[in-house]
């Protein structure tokens, strides 16, 4: 239960940072592989989007990799770190 919590509050942390600026954060991938990501979601640092119909995932949290220039997601399960 408390490794839950860790992993609850760390996702919020990273959340309010992201909608300030770009964090560095780490988080594992479906394969294993530890993946180190740079991403935001700051309106003005992001691209317009063209208002995609989707439902919302409460298990992922969607960002924009400031390196890849493009959206990327990670289970909110996986994040490991916040550098």
């Amino acid at each position: 239960m408390s490794e839950a919590l860790k992993t609850a509050w760390l996702n919020f942390k990273l959340k309010m940072k992201m909608r300030y600026g770009i964090v560095k954060f780490y988080y594992q991938k479906i394969s294993g592989e530890i993946r180190e990501a740079y991403g935001t979601l700051r309106a003005d640092l992001m691209p317009q989007t063209k208002g995609a119909d989707r439902k919302s995932n409460p298990t992922v949290q969607v960002y924009y990799d400031s390196e890849c220039e493009g959206y990327r997601c990670f289970k909110i399960a996986n994040l490991v770190k916040i550098a």
